[in-house]
């Protein structure tokens, strides 16, 4: 067994109560990544509880609910009190931290103040380029398409059996950060593990409508305020959309609707980068994501803002105003593509 898995076994072996965790505003990964997990330490006889620093959208709410899956959010308060109480009830109750898909503390608002003095193991199971050196153990792998390839290589080498529940949670963390094994990141050890996934009982139909055929109106017509806001720059190889707080007010649709909205414009043929700008209806930063079709990485060009990710899906925070924020990206991305050689031109006929 690589020692990178024996490690990460060997502390989540002896633990008695994990707490989960992930990066804010999940996606499938995340979510199909913890609720793997959960169950698979449920089957070693280790309790375990997601905690969530936003809501869980709706479309995976499914895998927790119907797996009988402890978890809680926080998004509307911590409720064990202030950051300085770092050592409260809630995190004493918990022997080890079991951090998935992110490795950074950006990506888990007001996290480190409250582990700062909580003296437990704290693991990080992530794919993502940009990381921090603060966990005792960390299993990352950067060409795995997902955390939950990863989960999967764990839980083989731990010997788990991956049964139908454990096998939808990760066929749906890969198949979302795939883009259903579109996007470039699906490699040939994606596509086995995706079949011995069905061969473990997924119900591929079902997951489909899940992810792409379970949308409320609100999210639809939250797309449709960002498609009209869409911007098409440096001769059209630069997309550019934002979501303002209005159009989350005025749609009823939360911050989780913005997910994947930011590949849309890469359907144009010319466009080489996309970024999408939103406002959250709550305040706080204004965040913004950044797509490539590889002609610029966007993970080091949203480590110049804090932020990071992958080269071809980053993102990054600002605390500013979105016009501000806008202003300065787009121009900073602008000179970026500049310094980058146009592709040649496809053929515009059908």
């Amino acid at each position: 067994m690589p020692d990178r898995y024996r490690q990460m076994i060997d502390v989540l072996s002896r633990a008695k109560r994990v707490l989960l965790t992930t990066h804010v505003r999940p996606d499938g990964d995340a979510i199909g990544t913890t609720a793997a997990m959960s169950m698979a330490l449920r089957k070693q006889g280790v309790e375990s509880e997601v905690l969530l620093l936003t809501h869980v959208p709706h479309k995976y709410e499914f895998l927790y609910s119907d797996n009988a899956i402890k978890w809680r959010d926080v998004e509307k308060g911590w409720v064990e009190g202030p950051a300085a109480e770092a050592a409260s009830p809630y995190f004493a109750r918990f022997d080890t931290l079991l951090v998935c898909d992110t490795g950074t503390w950006s990506q888990l608002p007001g996290l480190r103040e409250r582990t700062a003095n909580w003296n437990v193991p704290k693991l990080v199971l992530d794919h993502h380029l940009t990381q921090e050196d603060w966990a005792d153990h960390k299993l990352v792998i950067t060409e795995a398409a997902a955390a939950g390839e990863i989960a999967a290589e764990l839980l083989e080498q731990w010997e788990i059996k991956i049964d139908a529940p454990i096998a939808t949670a990760l066929f749906i963390a890969i198949a979302s950060d795939t883009g259903w094994f579109q996007f470039s990141n699906t490699r040939p050890f994606t596509m086995r593990l995706a079949a011995t996934l069905m061969e473990a009982g997924v119900n591929t139909d079902e997951v489909y409508k899940h992810l792409y055929q379970s949308e409320r109106p609100q999210r639809v017509a939250l797309q449709t305020r960002a498609m009209q806001s869409l911007e098409l720059l440096a001769n059209n190889r630069m997309a550019v959309m934002t979501v303002r707080k209005r159009d989350f007010v005025e749609t009823g649709a939360g911050v989780p609707a913005t997910e994947n909205l930011i590949n849309i414009p890469l359907q144009v043929a010319s466009v080489e980068v996309s970024l999408l700008f939103v406002e959250p209806p709550e305040g706080g930063p204004v965040r913004v994501s950044l797509r490539s079709k590889g002609a610029v990485d966007v993970s080091k060009f949203a480590e110049s803002f804090g932020g990071g990710g992958h080269a071809r899906a980053a993102g990054l925070k600002l605390e500013t105003s979105l016009d501000a924020a806008h202003e300065r990206v787009v121009a900073a991305a602008l000179e970026k593509l500049s310094t980058i050689p146009i592709s040649a031109d496809p053929s515009d006929d059908d």
